[in-house]
């Protein structure tokens, strides 16, 4: 059975699970027209994976301006959610993954869900957090979960490799 708990100091350790690939089928683009964000989908012709470089997340220097959400089965992390305090009214949701052999059983649910109820009780209205637009899965995930798109940065990733990408932004109420 999974658990869902804060990770303190005992479990720093847990900040640090590894990322592993996904997949990349397509994109979601994203149009505002009046204010209003609606999207549509390209599929890609062929389906290749991705894998973020894994991160070195310091507990103590990150502590104060972050709470990590870990997901257990048993004393194992498999999945993770890290919420970093913002100075507007939505928490960011800073990093979110679980791993592969876990995924598609309603954890990163539960993590939004734990991730709302922290972003709720340091008193902010709901969370947002940015998906690649290529990174379809992800998207339509944040979508599924309640978020609604609430922008689009298509500068962020210029003069990288990932220059053909773009970021959407997501909030969740």
């Amino acid at each position: 059975m999974i658990h869902i708990r804060l990770i303190d100091r005992e479990h720093q350790a847990d900040i640090n699970i590894p990322n592993e690939p996904f997949q990349l089928f397509g994109r979601m683009i994203p149009a505002c027209a009046n204010g209003k964000w609606t999207y549509t989908t390209e599929r890609f012709p062929t389906v290749t994976t991705m894998r973020f470089p894994d991160e070195n997340y310091e507990y103590d220097k990150m502590q104060s301006d972050y709470t990590f959400i870990g997901a257990y089965d048993g004393e194992k992390c498999v999945g993770l959610a890290i919420m970093q305090s913002d100075l507007f009214k939505f928490m960011y949701l800073y990093d979110l993954k679980v791993n592969a052999s876990w995924r598609r059983k309603g954890i990163a649910r539960l993590l939004i869900q734990k991730a709302m109820e922290v972003a709720r009780q340091q008193g902010y209205i709901g969370i947002y957090t940015r998906g690649q637009d290529n990174n379809l899965g992800a998207c339509l995930f944040y979508l599924k979960m309640g978020f609604e798109i609430g922008g689009f940065d298509n500068r962020i990733y210029e003069g990288t490799s990932q220059a053909d990408k773009a970021d959407i932004l997501f909030y969740k109420k």
